[in-house]
């Protein structure tokens, strides 16, 4: 039925297939008039849908490549996979600093790395299998979706019609839009992942979480990186400290960074790629094997006649309101198409507005959740809420504790003093409105902070909770302590003497 291909044809990528688009598929009937249709089969559109169908929907779910969405085949599975390896690498290479012997040289078997990140790829898949969701009562079709109405869709020649719908067909990378570009061309998430071969020379244009995280893996696979970015610091949307810190990390780890460069052309020739910058007025040309381009994400909307449904669209994406409704009542979107925050822990939490809202009268709104992110580097970079810069534009007065890496004894034993954490809280409250986190541990630590600001609690809970020693997480306990020192204002410490005198 299909030719879907994912580069190279070995047994796990053909184990992939045939659990996210299975070559021999037949679409199903359909069962009259769906109460959901999902358009998309990522995180946001499985969620809609098993989440419908468990609570006894009729659900259709569309999807025209392969089940999972972005997450299984291009983006959170494979890129973890990969970073694993690298930061096995990273602890091999600085072993001499725990007394044992490591070797001159790490040897990486770049080959033997993709081939595990493909195993694991394929055994992940068993989980959003079209077999699966069949079973959990869900139609699976496979094709093209567009509207042909405010209340139907036409999915390979076949009409689905629905009372609600959800749009979840998600964003892919955003093309690089220089003079020759196309001729020459480059990787992407979807595309980096089926190399098979170390580029010795790896160009990465873009200086945000995925550009970040694929530079210093390959550097340490053993390419010879260069990062372009085109503002003045790394993760522009971090706490500038926190960026400076994966800097510093970068320039050990052997990743050159360029900022404040613009990208003028891309050209070939004999002995590679040629990336054609300016910098401070001046042209420089830069030689590599292969360019990975991470410069954002663009919505995939093209061809679902949105218009046809009446749903309106922008430049970012499908529209919608606080409650994810689109401007058709009866359509809402979730996940990366929706334009709001493309993670995937934030397109699950999306799809959940979108069920209670389309069908239990619900007034669930988007602007209701605090979403955390994190950056997969060594060190990891985690944050919620708003950083220093985002509360001073807001005029937001804050009480700013912080904490430093170097200052918690399992950070010492285990050598990791390259971090910090801080917390913003509302001026003369406990209440959290921001945080970072900067650790090898950061993306787990930082749900502690989630907990704390989503059941709106102050910062002292983490003085009063007990946390195990010794552990990385104990710098958050420091923090909590910091406020409640704060709070001992020299006439409430007066007021305690005179107590104590007495006791």
């Amino acid at each position: 039925m299909n030719d879907i291909l994912v580069p190279p044809p070995d047994q796990f990528n053909t184990e992939l297939i045939a659990q996210t688009h299975p070559p021999d598929w037949t679409n199903p009937t359909p069962r009259g008039t769906y109460n959901l249709v999902v358009i998309g089969a990522g995180t946001a559109g499985i969620i809609s849908a098993l989440g419908t169908a468990g609570l006894g929907g009729k659900v259709a779910l569309i999807e025209r490549h392969l089940l999972g969405g972005d997450c299984l085949n291009y983006g959170c599975v494979p890129s973890k996979a990969l970073l694993r390896a690298s930061r096995t690498v990273h602890h091999t290479r600085w072993a001499g600093r725990f007394g044992i012997e490591a070797p001159d040289k790490v040897n990486v078997d770049f080959a033997a790395v993709m081939q595990r990140m493909r195993r694991l790829r394929a055994q992940i898949s068993h989980h959003d299998s079209a077999q699966r969701f069949t079973s959990l009562g869900v139609d699976v079709f496979f094709g093209d979706a567009k509207f042909v109405g405010p209340h139907a869709i036409e999915v390979a020649g076949t009409r689905l019609d629905f009372r609600r719908c959800v749009i979840a067909s998600g964003g892919r990378a955003r093309p690089l839009d220089v003079p020759g570009a196309q001729e020459v061309g480059y990787l992407t998430n979807e595309t980096v992942f089926s190399l098979t071969a170390l580029p010795p020379r790896l160009i990465v244009i873009g200086g945000g979480p995925i550009g970040c995280e694929l530079a210093q893996a390959f550097a340490a696979f053993g390419s010879q990186v260069t990062l372009l970015e085109r503002g003045a610091r790394l993760l522009s949307r971090a706490e500038p400290d926190a960026a400076a810190l994966v800097a510093e990390q970068f320039a050990r780890d052997g990743v050159q960074v360029q900022y404040n460069v613009q990208l003028k052309r891309l050209e070939s020739n004999a002995r590679g790629k040629r990336v054609v910058v300016e910098r401070d007025g001046q042209e420089l040309s830069l030689e590599t094997d292969e360019l990975l381009v991470a410069v954002g994400r663009i919505a995939n909307v093209e061809g679902l006649e949105l218009a046809v449904a009446g749903v309106e669209q922008n430049k970012r994406g499908v529209v919608v309101d606080d409650f994810l409704r689109t401007s058709n009542p009866h359509i809402l979107a979730a996940g990366d198409v929706a334009g709001s925050y493309q993670f995937t822990h934030a397109a699950d939490a999306m799809a959940r507005i979108c069920i209670q809202n389309a069908f239990f009268f619900g007034r669930k709104r988007l602007s209701g959740l605090i979403v955390p992110s994190t950056t997969y580097t060594t060190p990891q970079v985690a944050g919620i809420g708003l950083t220093a810069a985002q509360c001073a534009q807001q005029n937001l007065a804050i009480d700013t504790y912080r904490e430093e890496l170097k200052n918690v004894d399992r950070a010492i034993l285990d050598g990791e003093l390259a971090g910090f954490a801080l917390v913003h809280c509302r001026r003369g409250t406990g209440q959290v409105v921001g945080a970072t986190i900067v650790n090898e541990h950061a993306g787990d630590m930082i749900g502690e902070l989630s907990l704390l600001m989503t059941s709106k609690l102050s910062l002292a809970a983490l003085s009063n909770a007990i946390h195990c020693y010794p552990t990385h997480v104990e710098i958050l306990k420091r923090l909590g302590d910091q406020y409640q020192r704060a709070r001992l204002t020299p006439r409430i410490a007066s007021w305690l003497r005179w107590v104590l005198q007495w006791r």
